[in-house]
């Protein structure tokens, strides 16, 4: 889900109503259960007992957006020769949860953690997610799952395996403070090589016709009586981080299809109808977009310092609908078993601090790359996570789609009766009614009245009701 900051005084108390009606509604966990409580900080005392490997020599690093606790991730890049070796330390969540127990029950129950402007609904108490099971760099070594990938001097992956061991992370840094050193030249070879890397994966990605979408953040800021939406352009090194996520993903996708179990995360192509309503959107935003142009391209040549630009590749999320996972264990599936936005077999294994899924895709690879058998607790779960983390799924989306109506009421409660200009991406199958995409403030909303696809329209806010997230229109 995307970030939002809430950097204009009032917002929250102005917010909170909206956001509690929001989580009744959807059943979003407000807080854990006494016994679960009990039984992670009774795990947190020390890890299950486990063979691993003493890793602790290798100069892991963890990178994430300032503050942030719950760190799944440790990374370190060097020279091999020609090419590169990346190593990617992953949380070790099966090391303190023990399956079927409290802990592991709730997590199921949650599927992933919530975001929102207020609060968190973690999928693990704290305790873990941000304290024993999280690769903080506070000198304690910690289990993980190390990842070793081979690649290159094109960035082409040329082998990758996992294996359970005990790391140490060095420094937990953010990402404004790894750009900023990269830019003064004082990085470290490791924090060098990331970038090297990372543009290297770019390239790959984008000669393969893919493209990761990077999530704007979204601030809510004042301007004299007004409430604004504004977003932040993504830092470059988060799209190289990125890339180191995504270069793991699919290595865990390529070790399960060759073993013949393990759980993808898949994607149909996007739908003309979908491509159609975007380029309608990239009108509204004045964007040029040219008809030879594919979706990928428009998408990767963005230019992430302009508002409007932001604003696209916010919209442009709706072509990635239909997002799945697809679970198999002997035999390969019939049916789509690639990302279709990525244009590759990739797989969730990097985050299991926060989704549920990554754990049992770690635990999978781990069997198959030490040529063992998958335990039988995760084999016994394959089936039902599609299922679960569908459902998961979709109450994130509708809950980050409540919170974006949350948000664009706000920005447009100062605002009614004022009128905007803005272009019709969508209509309804009678023709009257649609939705329109307004560029400043950068929003889509519902508008009454007769309407063709493609027009460019005025309308006049009729309403901005901030406690339900509801604004709406009417043509002018």
């Amino acid at each position: 889900m995307p970030v939002v900051q809430v950097a204009a005084p009032g917002a929250p108390a102005l917010l909170k109503p909206g956001l509690q009606r929001l989580r009744e509604t959807l059943g979003v966990p407000d807080a854990f259960p006494p016994e679960v409580l009990a039984s992670a900080a009774e795990a947190a005392k020390a890890p299950r007992p486990v063979d691993s490997v003493d890793r602790t020599d290798l100069e892991l690093v963890t990178i994430d957006p300032e503050g942030s606790m719950d760190l799944d991730q440790a990374v370190h890049v060097a020279k091999n020769g020609d090419g590169y070796t990346v190593h990617y330390a992953i949380a070790d969540v099966a090391a303190w949860v023990e399956p079927g127990g409290p802990v592991d029950e709730e997590a199921h129950r949650r599927g992933q953690t919530l975001y929102a402007p207020d609060q968190r609904a973690t999928l693990h108490p704290p305790v873990l997610s941000e304290g024993a099971a999280s690769l903080l760099a506070d000198g304690t070594p910690r289990p993980a799952l190390l990842w070793t990938v081979e690649l290159d001097a094109e960035g082409q992956k040329t082998s990758a395996s996992v294996v359970r061991c005990l790391v140490r992370s060095r420094a937990r840094l953010s990402y404004s403070h790894v750009q900023q050193e990269l830019d003064a030249g004082e990085a470290t070879d490791s924090l060098h090589l990331l970038e090297i890397v990372g543009r290297l994966r770019q390239a790959v990605e984008a000669a393969r016709g893919g493209v990761s979408l990077q999530t704007p953040e979204q601030e809510i800021t004042t301007q004299g009586d007004e409430w604004r939406l504004e977003y932040r352009a993504p830092l470059p090194v988060e799209g190289w981080n990125a890339q180191i996520s995504l270069l793991v993903g699919a290595a865990a996708a390529d070790i399960m299809i060759e073993g013949k179990v393990g759980i993808l995360r898949t994607l149909p192509s996007a739908e003309q109808r979908g491509v159609d309503k975007l380029r309608h959107t990239a009108k509204g935003l004045h964007i040029d977009w040219p008809g030879d142009v594919s979706y990928a391209d428009f998408l990767r040549n963005l230019d992430p310092t302009k508002p409007t630009h932001l604003a696209m590749i916010d919209a442009s999320t709706m072509l990635f609908r239909g997002a799945g996972y697809t679970a198999f264990d002997g035999s390969l599936p019939d049916g789509n078993l690639v990302h279709g936005a990525l244009a590759m077999h990739y797989a969730h294994a990097t985050a299991p601090l926060r989704r549920l899924v990554d754990r049992y895709v770690g635990e999978t690879c781990l069997a198959l790359c030490a040529g063992t058998t998958v335990p039988d607790w995760v084999r016994e779960e394959l089936p039902v996570l599609p299922a679960l983390m569908a459902q998961s799924d979709a109450r994130a989306k509708k809950y980050e789609g409540g919170i974006i109506n949350l948000l664009e009421a706000l920005v447009l409660s100062t605002r009614v009766g004022s009128e905007f200009t803005g272009t019709i991406v969508e209509i309804d199958k009678d023709g009257v009614d649609g939705v329109i995409v307004i560029e400043d403030p950068a929003v889509q909303a519902r508008v009454k009245g007769a309407v063709r696809l493609g027009e460019d329209v005025t309308v006049r806010l009729v309403s901005a009701d901030v406690s339900t997230g509801t604004v709406a229109f009417e043509l002018v």
